[in-house]
């Protein structure tokens, strides 16, 4: 059987062929009690006594995760990347952001305008479309019968699309009885632009559908005179997700996606990296690659906090993975943050930020919030990604507002659902390297190439909630 030994320590293989590929199995003796090996830390344990060469599953591991942790920060040498310099071709922004869309947003205030706004952006399309790079609304059930932290939360995300760069122009519609109604919602924006972000109260209007259109048509007309332009790589901010993992996740795309996010940081750009939860396990690893004890604070309160969450709802911390993640060969949260954390690369840590903050510190980011895929996509849309990569070993539609690249983490998925993939990374299994093609890659996402879930027109959000629904 053709298998992979990942570290010189491990004690497990991964299969990389047969009915459990993806699957472990042990290259040694491994006594009840002792831990099992991957990615050269433990994963869990044994519960049984395990022969060499069986099956190492849900069956005879356990995880070695429990309750809260105390961290000590033991930093690991970081080389300083050489940096470099380069160009794509953006829309330079009046506030001097930069996007690598051209499109139109409609952001409802409240859920009650879902339908409306819908109506309005199909209607607009067959009216404007043509001017830009499409007009699109993103529908929640959220902005009313919320209170404190829950419609902050809501209005944090909010704020966040509204404030994209990707958008050149953006209708804010609401309803007008709603708590995150117009005038309170404003009090949250501070400031804007009143060329580029325009106001509408459905209960105010006569008729809220021509209305939007007449505002829609005048932020097409100037998103018409916006051109490509050569921008600094600089500029970009990208998101780092995965989700339908399996057992080549942490093996091929996400290792890739981390050598992405190393190298776009040399040109001084962003990556975010999310899904708190998926961290668990694992998150050593990045509390050491902290830029400075500062920065290390903020992780262990990163991950301190939402452990907390966990168990003011009275669940199991460490309840992970999911169903298709155990069937393509991931076992324990261990095994899944370890092989979640390779899309981070190697770089330092340099900040912590919260839902709705926008990146500070150029470089390495992590973001507060759930490993859930809709969730996540709209955490890092609202924090300001340009586009998002998304690893995905057992394969998803999902798309964020932005452009979500798909990268396939075995060939068997890429050629089964190539309606959704974008970016093959199985050949890296066989010893091939994709590094330059896949940066090459998303240049060309960054200046205009569209992914499988714009062509697919997948686009949407989730808000996350943790309050009290009037």
């Amino acid at each position: 059987m053709n298998t992979l030994k990942i570290h010189k320590n491990d004690n497990v293989a991964v299969m990389l062929d047969g009915e459990k590929r993806g699957h472990k199995l042990a290259l040694r003796d491994i006594k009840k009690g002792e831990d099992i090996i991957k990615y050269g830390y433990a994963i869990g344990h044994a519960t049984e006594d395990i022969k060499e060469g069986e099956h190492v599953h849900t069956h005879n591991i356990k995880t070695n995760l429990s309750g809260l942790l105390e961290y000590k920060y033991e930093p690991v040498q970081i080389e300083e990347p050489q940096r470099k310099h380069g160009t794509f071709k953006g829309y330079k922004r009046a506030n001097g952001s930069v996007g690598i869309r051209n499109e139109i947003w409609i952001i409802n205030t409240v859920g009650c305008v879902n339908k409306a706004a819908e109506r309005i952006a199909k209607l607009a399309n067959e009216k404007y479309g043509h001017l830009c790079d499409g007009i699109y609304t993103f529908v929640h059930p959220f902005g009313c019968s919320q209170l404190g932290d829950d419609q902050a939360t809501t209005q944090a995300i909010l704020k966040g699309l509204i404030n994209h760069p990707n958008a050149a122009g953006v209708l804010v519609f609401g309803l007008g009885c709603e708590n995150n109604n117009i005038p309170v919602f404003k009090e949250v924006l501070k400031d804007w632009d009143d060329e580029r972000v325009k106001f509408l109260v459905a209960q105010e209007s006569d008729d809220e559908i021509e209305d939007a259109l007449e505002i829609i048509g005048e932020l097409a007309e100037k998103a018409s005179k916006q051109e490509r332009t050569d921008c600094d790589i600089s500029e970009l901010v990208i998101g780092l997700k995965c989700g339908g993992s399996d057992g080549f996740s942490g093996l091929t795309a996400n290792p890739l996606i981390g050598r992405l996010s190393d190298k776009i940081n040399e040109y001084g750009a962003s990556t975010i990296l999310t899904e708190v939860p998926e961290m668990f396990g694992a998150e050593t690893i990045l509390m050491n690659r902290a830029k400075d004890e500062e920065t290390f604070n903020k992780v262990v309160n990163l991950i301190n906090n939402f452990k907390e969450y966990f168990m003011r709802h009275n669940q199991v911390v460490y309840e992970n993975p999911s169903p298709g993640n155990k069937a393509g060969g991931i076992t324990t949260l261990e095994d899944k943050s370890l092989g979640c954390v390779q899309k981070s690369g190697g770089g330092a840590v340099m900040d912590v930020i919260e839902i709705g903050e926008h990146v500070h510190t150029k470089g390495l980011n992590l973001l507060t919030g759930p490993g859930n895929d809709i969730v996540a996509v709209t955490n890092l849309t609202a924090s300001g990604c340009h586009m998002v990569l998304f690893s995905t070993g057992r394969g998803t539609p999902v798309g964020a507002p932005v452009p979500t690249v798909k990268v396939a983490t075995n060939k068997q998925l890429a050629e089964k659902k190539s309606n959704w993939i974008d970016f093959n990374a199985g050949p890296i299994i066989d010893g091939e390297n994709l590094d330059e093609d896949f940066f090459k890659f998303v240049i060309s996402v960054a200046e205009g190439k569209q992914t499988k879930n714009e062509i697919n027109g997948y686009r949407e959000i989730s808000i996350f909630k943790d309050g009290v629904t009037l």
